[in-house]
């Protein structure tokens, strides 16, 4: 990857249903509204590259299509958008999946359009917790989900793995691992149960995760994941040799991105931005000719510095060993330091915001 590179986020805001934990700008009642954002979309790309963006001899690296739910929308529709972006030659593109979305059909339509990378929203393969989830899928649909993919040519696959949810036991967990393993995805994301306030979890605080619980299911996922071959790279992400998501390194890099769609965030050059939050007042600014944009921001030059140390801290590559204190003791079982870079150990990902405030 190099500072060239520059990436395109594409939100698709619209759901059959929503799951219990989320507070993203999705929504389950606005499949009206499907066409019409569309077209929306192939617009505002346009005006990117009339605006500079994307204009001249700019290619984009990778393209990920993010929700919401990219697959409920019709496949033929969202290579439409994704046409309209203009792209390397290998460049990387990634489109959500939910399981009981996925047809061959479907894939064939993203295959032929272009997509080369598909992330499945598995979150467990235990029933009791996907229910508990409020996921709508089943652990059979996953596996068949995995095949057509496979059928259709695709050979980068990801699984998101969610830990922590009620009555998730450690052993329930392994199997999860041990299921998403079995089905050989290329990659493997794994994230900690958050309570966003105002979903259905943060209203029970019975179903809340238990912290000490996260950390030995988050230990065990990096002990389980390792020895099944896949390399750690970021807190939450484990990928075969050469399968990391290059879209998301893109982030974690402090790299440029162009957001389209509602509620979609932007960055370049220390400026980001981001677009109004609901789908009827992005279509309102796209029909009248106005900019999306909501609101931005002009980062210090000093802001830009710890927050790529923030953003790199979370990675394989870790950050410059001076920009940690070199005396402080309480950080030896956090970090490790070799060839002048101090990287996060196990313990260390489980207390990253504690080392984070450390940087200089």
């Amino acid at each position: 990857m190099t500072t060239d590179d520059l990436g395109v986020y594409v939100h698709i805001p619209f759901c059959a249903s929503r799951c219990d934990y989320c507070a993203f700008a999705t929504w389950t009642d606005r499949g009206a509204l499907v066409d019409d954002y569309l077209d929306a979309l192939v617009v505002e790309l346009a005006r990117a590259r009339e605006d500079g963006m994307l204009s001249g001899d700019v290619e984009v690296t990778s393209v990920f299509f993010g929700g919401g739910t990219p697959s409920l929308v019709p496949a033929d529709g969202l290579v439409r958008v994704l046409d309209a972006i203009p792209m390397a030659r290998d460049a990387e593109v990634t489109v959500e999946c939910n399981p009981d979305t996925v047809t061959p059909q479907l894939l064939d339509t993203y295959r032929a359009g272009g997509v080369n990378r598909l992330s499945l929203g598995v979150q467990s393969m235990v029933p009791h917790v996907l229910a508990g989830l409020g996921r709508t899928h089943d652990v059979d649909g996953v596996a068949e989900a995995v095949r057509a993919a496979r059928h259709a040519g695709f050979d980068n696959v990801n699984l998101d793995l969610i830990y922590g949810g009620a009555g998730e036991t450690l052993a329930e967990w392994r199997t999860t691992l041990d299921r998403a393993v079995a089905l050989g995805p290329e990659h493997l994301s794994a994230y900690a149960l958050t309570v966003e306030a105002g979903t259905p979890l943060a209203g029970d605080p019975r179903r809340h995760p238990d912290d000490d619980d996260q950390a030995d299911k988050y230990e065990l996922a990096s002990a389980h994941l390792a020895a099944a071959g896949y390399d750690w790279y970021e807190i939450s992400n484990w990928a075969v040799p050469g399968r990391t998501c290059r879209h998301n390194e893109l982030y974690w890099r402090q790299g440029d991105y162009l957001g389209v769609g509602c509620a979609a965030h932007s960055h370049r050059a220390g400026r980001r931005w981001w677009n109004v939050r609901t789908p009827e007042r992005y279509l309102d600014r796209v029909r009248r000719g106005r900019s999306a944009e909501a609101d931005g921001e002009t980062l210090s030059a000093d802001t830009q510095r710890i927050e790529r140390l923030q953003l790199e801290l979370r990675t394989v590559r870790g950050v410059p060993a001076d920009a940690l204190p070199t005396t402080a003791p309480d950080l030896e079982p956090l970090v490790e330091v070799q060839d002048g870079r101090a990287r996060l150990t196990v313990a260390g990902r489980l207390l990253a915001n504690e080392v984070s405030v450390r940087l200089r």
